[in-house]
């Protein structure tokens, strides 16, 4: 019953801590390529538009305009590098009072993602999370914005949060899939950043787009397609993935990249769907 995100989106990224041109370059060519029609299909414009399925009580869609917005750096980690729930909001609200290139305010379509390097902690990182997504409190930001939050994992739980590309310590014998851009921690998060952005757009104030009764533990599009990255994903079963010359296992293009995001529930046919089935 509550809003989805109908206006042009446009995502403003903390980098918070140390990151590496080349990192930032992998996600922000990602974020560039949900709004990009390619001729390279499966593409991940093609994955966005199950997303765009989703609708507010006025039966507008999700935008189909996602944008790379400002950008702000806190490589000093203004907050420690031990961040709670809360604090990640006050982080936040220092970008956006910062008194040098603050980010902008922006309460119509505009989502905040913070992602913290390989040696910042979140609450409940590689415990029950690689990223989550909220809305600010007036009390502490002074606004009321969506956001999301996606840590690096690659030096704290690889195997949890950048699973294909690592694997779990208890389960003896499982080799790792080549990752498509030769950074595991980097490429694990571009899907959890599609898994936040996803939902975070169609459930921006946790009143709209979920699955169970509790508000407060929603079950997401998202979630209910964890682990399925293509056609047959179920259970166990990843699905049908493209494997490049070099090794590199993907299942979407992007602008310049190839990437390997998971599919999410499309409530039209009531099942996990990609960029396969809707490109």
């Amino acid at each position: 019953m509550g809003p989805v995100l109908t206006a042009d989106i446009t995502v403003h990224i903390i980098w918070y801590g140390t990151w590496p041109i080349a990192q930032k370059r992998i996600i922000r060519d990602f974020i560039n390529s949900i709004s990009f029609s390619t001729n390279s299909k499966p593409s991940v414009s093609g994955w966005w538009r199950t997303v765009q399925l989703y609708t507010d009580q006025t039966n507008s869609n999700v935008s189909r305009t996602v944008r790379l917005g400002k950008q702000k750096n806190d490589k000093l980690m203004s907050h420690g590098k031990t961040l709670t729930r809360l604090s990640v909001q006050s982080v936040i609200k220092s970008a956006l009072a910062s008194k040098t290139k603050p980010l902008p305010v922006h309460p119509n379509g505009g989502l905040y993602l913070l992602l913290t390097a390989d040696d910042v902690y979140v609450q409940d990182f590689c415990q029950n999370v690689c990223g989550f997504h909220y809305f600010t409190y007036p009390s502490i930001v002074g606004y009321t914005l969506p956001y999301a939050w996606v840590g690096n994992s690659e030096k704290l739980c690889p195997g949890m949060c950048a699973c294909p590309f690592a694997v779990p310590d208890y389960i003896p014998g499982l080799k790792p899939l080549t990752s498509p851009n030769g950074d595991v921690g980097i490429d694990g998060m571009i899907s959890v950043i599609a898994h936040e952005i996803a939902e975070v757009v169609t459930n921006p104030l946790v009143n709209a787009w979920y699955a169970g009764q509790d508000p407060s533990f929603p079950v997401e599009i998202a979630d209910l397609c964890e682990g399925i990255y293509g056609t047959g994903g179920s259970g166990s079963y990843t699905g049908r993935m493209l494997k490049g010359r070099d090794g590199a296992t993907y299942n979407m293009y992007g602008v310049r990249r190839r990437y390997l995001v998971q599919w999410v529930w499309n409530h039209v046919v009531n099942y996990c769907t990609g960029p396969n089935a809707v490109d």
